[in-house]
């Protein structure tokens, strides 16, 4: 039962505090809804970490009054928006913090407003907003607390209670909505990010434990564990094991589930069996991932195994967590570097690309960019990294190359930030970024460099090849963890068990007779010499065209192809 009548800057900061800690607490399962079965699903990192800018800037001091907390609020999120989706949040705070503009205590019916702007700034930021997303939770949510509060304008109690069932409810419906998401047979991964944050506001102000909450995720996603690896600590096995088991034997009973527990705790810990004899969802950390799954197969039949290397991502956490600074020391010079004035301009074009790899760094090297930013699949640049890249480029109109679909977004709003002429070229991966670049020409107007990078990133025909994370089924395509798939110009079309056959079959839909160049850059996980047997192959089917073989480094996907 909420007994607060209003909430000012203090009471805000912890419910902020709480989203944002129940959010990263169940990061990687909202990664895991991600409708791409490909290994960079990263909705729940990106929120996450928008969120913990943001935290960072509300706690920078002690707001006692709203407006200057929702600010802080508002200030932190953008500088800290990721991809599409941190970029999407940082706008529903951006409008919550316009609303509260000279408020000094939150009444529900300024919140209720605050939640409607937000929505209403989202949904402008978006070019082509599609329904069944974040922004369809974030504006149904706005509507019903904006009804609430017309029928009791003081109950924060009655309000909470609308917020969470209308956006439960408008979440379920998502897969309705978008025919990706129904194939997949998940809901919208940022709608539930967002719904986690209201979660830790609400359990903030009913004086609740977050580590109590009820999140409502068991349906979201069948094979979605709950457990959220701590990375801080040592690890006592290296496999965390994900599966679900059903079609139980008919003599099979809950002595046999109970017994089946058991012999899981002999072999790892963080044990969980949920469900019943019809159905149940399987979890356990262990050093014998086989014998996990031999001991479910003795019981019924196993679906939906997902396989984690503790010690890849214990590795991949301490290189990050280790800096050679302070947290705080580095967090001091970020915001420095972009709170400083731009570079004086000593040239009049710059260029700032995205890259992930390092052959496709030294690419852009090559290509006389001014500074490049790492990031790319599983980790998108904030809108701060790319706005500390443009004011160190001493130039008065600079290009920047996002080389990403998800990068694009936090490239604009860098743009609208930053005190120079900041262009931003719609460049979804490093091979549009490239060609981009190329077609620069010093001696043209920014409009007409703009116009002719354009038309050549877009001229490029591109193909990548990774590997499914789980099963799905994608544009009619059904696929399983671990197969070899390919992607041609974003979307998967292609399926196998071989690198080398999918890569041809996906070559036959791209190539045509009027193109004449095809480059292959291959990822860090691939020898030279398979890229360079590839590369052949591909020139004996096509020789009418130049094909190149490069090492772009990329990590995650084996081929990055592109014709021209």
């Amino acid at each position: 039962m909420i007994q607060f009548k209003t909430i000012d800057g203090l009471l805000l900061r912890d419910m902020v505090m709480a989203g944002t800690a129940l959010l990263e607490k169940n990061r990687e399962a909202v990664d895991a809804l991600n409708v791409f079965p490909v290994p960079d699903g990263d909705t729940g990192t990106n929120m996450s970490l928008t969120m913990q800018s943001a935290t960072r800037e509300i706690n920078s001091k002690e707001f006692l009054r709203a407006d200057e907390a929702a600010s802080a609020l508002s200030k932190g999120a953008l500088k800290g928006a990721r991809g599409n989706s941190g970029v999407i949040t940082s706008q529903l705070l951006r409008g919550f913090a316009k609303a509260l503009n000279g408020v000094e205590k939150i009444t529900p019916v300024q919140f209720a407003q605050a939640l409607t702007k937000g929505a209403e700034m989202a949904y402008k930021a978006v070019m082509k907003p599609k329904e069944g997303t974040i922004l369809t939770v974030a504006r149904v949510i706005a509507e019903d607390a904006m009804k609430q509060v017309k029928k009791d304008p003081d109950d924060y109690d009655q309000l909470f209670n609308v917020i969470l069932k209308s956006g439960e409810a408008i979440l379920k419906k998502t897969p309705d909505m978008l025919p990706a998401l129904k194939q997949a047979g998940v809901v919208d991964s940022g709608g539930r990010g967002l719904m986690l944050i209201y979660q830790g506001y609400a359990a903030v102000l009913r004086g609740e434990d977050i580590n109590l909450t009820e999140t409502g995720m068991e349906e979201d996603f069948s094979a979605v564990s709950d457990d959220c690896h701590d990375l801080s600590r040592e690890l006592t096995y290296c496999y965390c094991v994900n599966f679900t088991l059903d079609h139980f034997r008919e003599d099979c009973d809950e002595h046999d589930i109970d017994s089946f527990r058991r012999r899981l705790n002999r072999i790892g810990d963080n044990v969980t069996v949920n469900g019943d004899l019809s159905k149940a969802v399987v979890h356990v950390h262990t050093d014998n991932p086989g014998s996990a799954i031999e001991y479910g197969i003795e019981l019924g039949e196993i679906s939906e195994v997902r396989i984690d290397n503790l010690l890849q991502m214990k590795r991949k956490y301490d290189a990050e967590n280790s800096p050679a600074e302070s947290p705080e020391d580095e967090e001091a010079t970020d915001d420095q570097a972009a709170d400083d004035p731009p570079a004086e301009p000593e040239k009049q074009y710059g260029f700032v690309a995205v890259s992930l790899g390092s052959g496709f760094s030294q690419f852009f090297s090559d290509l006389n960019v001014d500074r490049i930013v790492e990031g790319g699949q599983t980790m998108n640049p904030s809108v701060d990294d790319l706005l500390v890249a443009v004011n160190k480029v001493p130039a008065e109109c600079v290009f920047i190359l996002p080389n990403n679909g998800n990068v694009i977004f936090a490239a604009n709003q860098a743009a609208e930030l930053s005190k120079k002429d900041v262009r931003v070229i719609q460049t979804k991966n490093v091979a549009m970024g490239i060609a981009a670049a190329i077609a620069f020409q010093n001696d043209l107007s920014p409009e007409e460099n703009v116009a002719r990078m354009e038309e050549a990133s877009q001229h490029v025909k591109t193909g990548m090849v990774t590997y499914a994370i789980r099963d799905s089924e994608y544009n009619g395509i059904e696929i399983k963890q671990g197969d070899i798939i390919g992607l041609h110009n974003g979307q998967i079309e292609f399926s196998g068990s071989s690198i080398h056959d999918v890569v041809m079959d996906m070559m036959k839909e791209i190539v045509t007779d009027e193109d004449e160049l095809i480059t292959v850059y291959y990822g860090s996980d691939v020898k030279e010499e398979d890229a360079q047997m590839i590369s052949a192959d591909i020139e004996k089917e096509y020789d009418s065209c130049d094909v190149e073989c490069h090492n772009g480094g990329q990590p995650l996907y084996y081929y990055l192809i592109s014709v021209e």
